[in-house]
């Protein structure tokens, strides 16, 4: 049985344990010591060899340069916005969470017909915000009845992967599953004057190779296809694409200031949101939480989860034509620094965890470090840290960064840190 079988027969803390000390393309190296030397490419020096000098020039040839080599050669083509795109707000509820908070449930209609994909919205707001209120959105990995103990949040029919923690039965969600997530402070959130909006990822395309039906990317398949070029994004693509999808939603809701909008991720999730705020340059801030290989960590250090080890569990994630570089870093015309760079010169940050070896701490805060030259091009400070922080102690220049005590999580520490971060750079 191969791993991305595994996948969907195992726990979800099982898989975790088996990624991180399986031998699928050998043991990973969590030594400093056997970090190969490499080479970084230099994100303002055009491909033809000329120096980027100028914001406009950023502006107007290496920014669309780096993204189009991104989506190229890491998470294929971005999917085209949708020619019909319907919003459905079928909760609407002033008195939410003991009178505090607005519930909105908003269900998006993404083409006409029955059977076409739709994704659905849950958003709370502060009741208390006297105007259009600040956001922070983000997709979730259980369905959005699993964030809060709400019980009139809609339970998600999408199929899942299973998981005991999150009560999965059948590839179902269940009403044992509900306000399963720790990873959501709702009412920490709201109580610092932001609202919350979170979208189940399997909306927008199941996390599974075994199960892979593109859902969203079959909308925009040509006649007889039935399966993405090499170079089409994937199921990274799509998550990426439901979150401007939830944008576009934002920008018609006069209780969201959609020009205040923080887009965070984790984990896999992390990868999205860094591809989302590349992309669309409507988030005002972008939030990397242990995204590791393909999202904030630098491939060429080989550290930890590798570009050879990670489409090779995951083959559903990336465009094919990252598989060419498996084993073969150096030959990528991008790494991640490159990544972070694109968000310039809008505010990002970049969280890590001491044990979250897996995804490299040290390569993501080179990573940040990385993208500070674009940030200083473009006239904003970058990156303060010269050398990678202390432990619990961020980072709070344009480019933050904090490496936290404990292990692959999102936890109280790190939302207060974003929220703190947004507090001092979104205006």
């Amino acid at each position: 049985m191969n791993i991305a079988r595994l996948l969907c027969v195992l726990t979800a803390a099982t898989v975790l344990a088996g990624l991180r000390a399986g031998p699928a393309t050998g043991q990973p190296n969590y030594d400093e010591n056997k970090v190969p030397d490499y080479t970084l490419p230099d994100p303002l020096v055009m491909q033809d060899g000329r120096p980027v000098t100028t914001a406009e020039m950023w502006r107007r040839e290496r920014r669309p340069e780096i993204l189009w080599l991104f989506e190229e050669h890491v998470y294929g083509k971005p999917l085209p916005a949708p020619p019909k795109l319907r919003f459905e707000v079928f909760d609407r509820a002033g008195d939410a969470l003991g009178g505090t908070a607005t519930r909105r449930q908003v269900r998006v209609h993404f083409a006409e017909g029955d059977g076409a994909p739709t994704m659905d919205i849950l958003i709370y707001l502060p009741n208390d915000a006297g105007g259009p209120v600040p956001l922070f959105v983000g997709l979730n990995f259980y369905g959005n009845h699993t964030i809060h103990t709400d019980s009139a949040i809609r339970l998600s029919d999408k199929w899942m992967r299973p998981s005991k923690p999150f009560a999965i039965v059948d590839n179902r969600a269940t009403e044992a599953s509900r306000g399963r997530s720790e990873r959501w402070p709702v009412e920490l959130i709201l109580s610092r004057g932001y609202g919350l909006a979170t979208v189940y990822c399997g909306d927008l395309s199941p996390d599974t190779a075994d199960r892979f039906d593109h859902e969203v990317i079959r909308l925009f398949y040509e006649p007889g296809q039935t399966e993405p070029a090499p170079d089409q994004g994937r199921t990274i693509a799509a998550w990426a694409w439901g979150l401007s999808r939830a944008m576009d939603y934002f920008e018609t809701d006069e209780a969201i200031d959609h020009r205040r909008v923080a887009v965070m991720g984790h984990s896999r999730l992390g990868k999205t949101s860094l591809w989302a705020g590349a992309q669309d340059e409507r988030f005002a801030l972008v939030i990397s939480n242990n995204s590791g290989c393909g999202g904030a960590a630098l491939s060429r250090r080989r550290f930890g989860e590798t570009v050879g080890r990670i489409n090779t569990v995951f083959p559903h994630w990336f465009c094919d034509n990252f598989k060419q570089y498996n084993g073969n870093e150096d030959d990528l015309p991008v790494d991640q620094h490159m990544l972070i760079a694109l968000m310039a010169p809008r505010p990002v940050y970049v969280a890590s965890a001491v044990e979250d070896r897996w995804a490299d701490p040290r390569g993501e805060f080179l990573a940040a470090q990385g993208a500070d030259p674009v940030y200083r091009l473009l006239g904003t400070d970058g990156m303060a840290a010269e050398e990678m922080p202390p432990v619990d102690r961020p980072v709070t220049s344009r480019i933050g960064y904090h490496i936290r005590s404990g292990g692959h999580a999102v936890l109280e520490y790190d939302w207060l840190r974003f929220i703190e971060f947004a507090d001092q750079h979104v205006e």
